[in-house]
């Protein structure tokens, strides 16, 4: 038997005196979290020197790593809250400026109705594999 399990026995049950540990001094303040700081210094630090590089060369050696990191920092959900009812133009006019920023083609019917139905369900499936 070692002297680790022949003492454990006798600390089991009342291990030390009421108002005292077995380290009188106490763990210094600060020092359980001293390694993650000093990491996070170097980490940022090397981030400030070569981060966009980094980035850059993920992007371009590894497309599925970057899009991987893309994906984790993105919200898991969006909690949109609409305070104004839209009509459809308006509705419309957003879509298309929507649209115009993210550089998409969509068809030109409408709320009006000019084009016809058949080309209104084709926007709206257009419209739907944004989602």
């Amino acid at each position: 038997m070692t002297d680790a399990e022949s003492t454990a026995g006798k600390q089991r049950g009342v291990p030390f005196v009421k108002g005292s540990s077995g380290n009188p001094a106490g763990r210094p303040k600060g020092s359980r979290n001293k390694l993650g700081e000093a990491f996070l210094a170097a980490l940022h630090d090397d981030f400030k020197e070569n981060g966009v590089q980094a980035i850059e060369k993920v992007r371009t050696d590894k497309p599925d790593a970057y899009l991987k990191v893309i994906a984790s920092i993105l919200p898991k959900e969006l909690n949109i809250k609409v305070e104004d009812e839209l009509s459809d133009t308006e509705l419309d006019e957003r879509i298309r400026q929507l649209a115009a920023a993210l550089s998409l083609e969509i068809g030109t019917g409408g709320a009006a109705g000019d084009q016809g139905e058949a080309e209104g369900a084709e926007q709206a499936s257009d419209l739907s594999s944004l989602h």
